[in-house]
């Protein structure tokens, strides 16, 4: 990519998106991948994060697999968009928030241990900006392994994978919360990992590898900012259809080439129809709207009415919030 002229740099946050070394030194086996010394892949690693280019080394948690989120969005008038927006960005289960060309404008994933959580940061956003919330709750996900290449057209995400909650043993949500932060990037990062949540090295790595397994840690890796990295023409496209039409559309928009996340949602009557959502992340907003006009053409979407929403300001983008804290002030 343009942004990305070193090609060290550009393996390193290609190639290790996912399946991230579960091993007492892995940044070492980065390092023999690419030629380099584990110390230059730290140092790599550290400056593409102060600069914004990635969040952070760790994982995204399967949605609904131990914790609840939501989407949902705000009409903020022009004049108080950066006011509300803060107020959204205050609340600690709030990871993300964007601007949207739409006169729903404020777009957030609110998340939170349970659903209970959830429902009071929508209704502490509401109460404090007087605005009315939509609230759009997953019904199923159709592809949310939002993975990006470096160099070529194809991304390298793989098929859904299933999720056994069952895995989930006493002690997995700080690890969890711990590894949706971000490891700490030091040499022996499962170690300090270990050290902060009073644990042995074996059991945090046993149990991050049963987890990643148990496809409760969807992905485990370099988490990329991608409008950093040049994707920045970045479109949402909601698609009003019938409910029994989702369960094939679905699976035919997931699978089209350039569309990056796809999902079902519950619509609001009388407010929002939209029952399918996906994402398209492009380069310029010419190359979205030509993935777009390839996935209308889909049989499937046939005769489905659609609204694309492209962000133009991301306010906050943080991992979930998976155990509970202190709402914000």
């Amino acid at each position: 990519m343009d942004h990305i002229t070193d090609p060290i740099d550009r393996r390193l946050l290609d190639e290790f998106q996912r399946d991230f070394p579960i091993t007492d030194r892995p940044f070492q086996v980065l390092g023999t991948a690419l030629g380099l010394d584990e110390t230059e892949v730290i140092d790599r690693l550290n400056r593409m994060r102060a600069t914004g280019r990635i969040t952070r080394v760790g994982a995204t948690i399967a949605p609904g697999a131990v914790s609840a989120s939501t989407l949902a969005a705000v009409a903020a008038p022009d004049e108080r968009l950066e006011e509300v927006a803060a107020m959204i960005d205050a609340e600690p289960g709030v990871n993300h928030n964007y601007q949207r060309e739409d006169d729903w404008n404020l777009w957030f994933v609110a998340t939170g241990p349970d659903r209970a959580h959830v429902n009071d940061t929508l209704a502490r956003i509401s109460h404090r900006t007087g605005l009315r919330v939509l609230d759009l709750r997953l019904v199923r996900p159709f592809n949310v392994d939002l993975g990006f290449r470096m160099s070529g057209k194809t991304r390298n995400v793989p098929g859904p994978r299933k999720v056994d909650s069952s895995a989930m043993q006493d002690g997995d949500r700080p690890l969890l919360q711990a590894l949706s932060s971000g490891l700490p990037l030091v040499t022996d990062p499962y170690a300090e990992l270990a050290q902060s949540l009073d644990r042995s090295t074996s059991d945090v790595m046993t149990r991050i590898k049963a987890l990643h397994e148990a496809g409760i840690i969807s992905r485990l890796g370099v988490i990329v900012r991608h409008r950093a990295l040049g994707w920045s023409a970045n479109a949402m496209v909601v698609w009003e259809m019938p409910a029994d039409q989702v369960g094939t559309a679905g699976p035919a928009l997931a699978a089209h080439p350039g569309v990056t996340l796809c999902y079902e949602r519950n619509p609001v009557e009388d407010v929002w129809p939209y029952r399918l959502y996906s994402m398209i992340h492009a380069r310029s907003r010419n190359e979205a709207l030509e993935t777009l006009s390839g996935a209308t053409a889909l049989p499937e979407l046939a005769g489905a009415r659609h609204k694309v929403l492209f962000s133009t300001r991301c306010f906050k983008q943080t991992g979930a919030l998976i155990q509970a804290r202190e709402a914000a002030a």
